[in-house]
């Protein structure tokens, strides 16, 4: 489901209408997160510790709202839930393009994300985008500990969903680090936003999900 925003009478419609003339009118930051609790839920409960700190990372989009905002035909509109749209990688060195829908409980989102998992891995092309406007596109480089990232981009696709890439784990005074890469639509938000979302993410991985005490509910 999604809903109309009304531009004109929208807090962001100046940013929104100089912003969306620009060619390139993304803007991303790279920044660390601290991923030890989820690191060792992950191994203790013998985890995808990339699925799990993917699922937090939906949780925080979904919170997050302008994350949920896309621009359609000149139009804002408000997704009601965001999915992912990931690259997953094969043991051959090429990868895929697969589509995890969001669920609030990791148990569910897990057992779905596997079989889309499977079934990429299974594959050797590409699979062409089909998943619709409401997802993040995400992407995972464990083997480079970057410190910025560019995406490729076609300028003739008039793209609006924000692109969230992850790193190489290192330690570091005993504490798992992570690069993170968040690029985003400037007409739709601006570094406050990114700002919410980074510390959304780091609230979450700093906490055990399957812990009773943890209450995934969104906002």
């Amino acid at each position: 489901m999604k809903e109309k925003i009304d531009i004109n009478n929208w807090i962001r419609k100046d940013h929104f209408n100089f912003f969306s003339t620009f060619e390139e009118p993304f803007f991303g930051v790279t920044v660390e997160v601290d991923c030890t609790a989820t690191y060792q839920e992950a191994k203790e409960n013998n985890l995808s510790f990339f699925l799990l700190y993917l699922h937090k990372s939906l949780l925080a989009v979904n919170r997050v709202e302008p994350f949920s905002y896309r621009i359609i035909n000149g139009e804002v509109w408000k997704y009601d839930t965001v999915n992912a749209a990931a690259t997953i990688n094969r043991p051959n060195g090429t990868f895929g393009f697969g589509y995890l829908d969001f669920y609030e409980d990791f148990e569910d989102f897990k057992t779905e994300a596997g079989k889309e998992i499977e079934k990429v891995q299974a594959t050797t092309g590409l699979i062409p985008s089909s998943s619709g406007e409401n997802v993040i596109h995400y992407s995972a480089l464990p083997w480079l500990n970057f410190t910025s990232l560019s995406h490729a981009r076609n300028y003739a696709h008039h793209d609006s969903c924000p692109k969230i890439s992850f790193g190489k784990v290192r330690e570091e005074k005993g504490r798992k680090i992570m690069p993170l890469s968040i690029h985003v639509n400037h007409a739709l938000m601006d570094g406050y936003h990114v700002g919410e979302f980074v510390e959304t993410y780091q609230d979450l991985l700093s906490k055990k999900s399957l812990n009773p005490s943890f209450s995934p509910a969104l906002k």
